[in-house]
């Protein structure tokens, strides 16, 4: 599938980011948003749905919504959601667009990067406070399906602050969830770690922190 013609071109510079903008406030959608389109026998991905009695994509989609939230044994190996019943954003989401490019369903991944805090994220505020930071940039994986973003990962319905605004997204293909966006994630916060807000830590710091805050979250 080919990526998005819109997606955003990597920032010239991210240090005006900071969150003193609030344009390109956005909204995220839940699985209800994905099409009720039935599933075709198709391919090793369609097949593993349907013998779960999964019939329709957006049932797929609610289904993910319903796993746990957890690491799988391999962070890149989509497939083991099915077979561990958990998965993160990153395998969950691209485990339903590789569904969507066996239907030939245009869905797309989305790979974006956002300030994550405890309001949006719950569980990591805690980790945060002990290093004296506001929010860490995130690297976040949801699907995109006739311009709506669409994140399996949340209900809709809980009582915490929406991802509303993305520092920078790009389309990624499914097998990128493993070295790409870990090097991309990392070359973020590369340039944020000059800045004020994170206090001059190193790459390294900030990544142990951010490692905390995802255990955190499985808790």
């Amino acid at each position: 599938m080919a990526p998005l013609s819109q997606a955003r071109a990597w920032p010239a510079r991210h240090h005006a980011f900071l969150y003193r903008q609030k344009r390109n406030v956005l909204t995220m959608h839940s699985w209800q948003a994905l099409p009720e389109t039935a599933l075709k026998s198709v391919g090793p991905i369609s097949s593993a749905f349907l013998a779960r009695a999964v019939f329709d994509f957006r049932t797929a989609g609610r289904c993910l919504q319903q796993l746990p939230y957890g690491r799988n044994a391999d962070r890149a190996d989509f497939s083991l959601v099915l077979i561990e019943h958990r998965g993160t954003c990153s395998t969950k989401h691209a485990l339903l667009a590789a569904l969507a490019r066996e239907q030939d369903l245009p869905v797309v991944l989305m790979l974006g990067v956002y300030a994550m805090h405890e309001r949006n994220t719950p569980g990591v505020g805690r980790v945060l406070a002990r290093y004296g930071l506001s929010f860490l940039p995130e690297a976040h994986c949801y699907v995109m399906h006739q311009g709506m973003r669409i994140d399996v990962t949340r209900s809709g319905a809980e009582p915490t602050e929406p991802i509303s605004q993305f520092l920078y997204e790009e389309a990624i293909a499914p097998e990128q969830i493993g070295d790409y966006k870990v090097q991309l994630h990392q070359r973020f916060l590369r340039e944020w770690a000059a800045t004020a807000v994170a206090a001059q830590r190193s790459v390294a710091e900030l990544w142990r922190i951010r490692e905390e805050c995802i255990a955190a979250l499985a808790q």
